[in-house]
């Protein structure tokens, strides 16, 4: 059997960016590793996850929970430093 950590170190994503996806789609973590992997695997998926992370950000920025903020921003960088595609598109 499977565990959590297990599907996690199958993905191609961080726990904190399956995270990330959970809370933007409000969908369990488990379901999120499928859909994350499955995005990072398709055309533009790094792109549309690194939206779904400035959503997430930008939500938490609304509500005023700024550490949030903080701990999305940590995740986003991190992201993007791990699929250079997005680096060279922000060039």
């Amino acid at each position: 059997m499977l565990t959590f950590e297990d599907c996690i170190a199958l993905s191609h994503l961080s726990e904190a960016e399956v995270s990330a996806i959970a809370e933007h789609e409000h969908i369990p973590e488990i379901t999120a590793i499928e859909y994350g992997d499955n995005l990072i695997q398709s055309p533009g998926g790094e792109r549309q996850i690194q939206r779904i992370i400035l959503n997430d950000i930008e939500h938490s920025k609304e509500k005023g929970n700024f550490k949030h903020v903080e701990e999305l921003e940590t995740v986003l960088k991190h992201f993007v430093l791990n699929h250079p595609e997005l680096q060279s598109l922000s060039e």
